[in-house]
């Protein structure tokens, strides 16, 4: 039989996880990385675009999935108690970075408004607006997710003729949402 613990501890191996999977652990480089790369996208996006229902249309899925989809590479190193708290700031701090970026983007007349350049004096309804509308889009896509991930695992020890277990989860919800009332 191995031995769990060696006696010395210069036996032991520390093994760093890949690139992108230590990115993903940390709530604010990837939510910053999120915030500039999808500025910058809708930048070129806008601006290099055509005005066609399909161009549009494909511009904001690339752009959801692409927001969502960090967000849940994210969320996904956690448990569902942990999205409670992480998931708003991940769009708190998504935000302040996509409007950092924008900010630079205006002072470089880069940053597409309708069919014109955006100025200084819009940049505090963009910052705001982008503030609102990530907290509540990931907010509730992270709700939506933590039900879908709470269905599967459920679901999953069912098949598993794991009745009891499935059974002292569902107990064990109820008990922590009585507590939390």
């Amino acid at each position: 039989m191995s031995s769990y613990f060696p006696r010395q501890s210069v036996a032991w191996k520390l093994e760093e996880p890949p690139a992108f999977r230590r990115l993903t652990l940390s709530i604010a480089e990837m939510a910053i990385v999120t915030g500039v790369v999808l500025r910058l996208f809708r930048s070129l996006w806008l601006t290099h675009g055509s005005t066609s229902w399909l161009y549009v249309g494909g511009y904001y899925a690339i752009f959801a999935i692409a927001l969502f989809g960090m967000a849940t590479a994210h969320l996904g190193n956690y448990t569902i108690r942990q999205w409670v708290w992480r998931a708003p700031l991940f769009a708190a701090i998504e935000s302040v970075a996509e409007a950092v970026t924008s900010l630079a983007l205006i002072a470089a007349h880069r940053e597409p408004a309708g069919s014109e350049r955006a100025e200084m004096h819009d940049w505090p309804a963009i910052a705001a607006s982008l503030f609102v509308w990530r907290v509540l889009a990931i907010t509730l896509f992270s709700l939506i997710l933590a039900g879908v991930v709470q269905f599967v695992r459920y679901a999953l020890l069912k098949k598993e003729d794991r009745e009891s277990t499935a059974i002292a989860v569902s107990e064990e919800q109820v008990q922590h949402a009585g507590e939390h009332d």
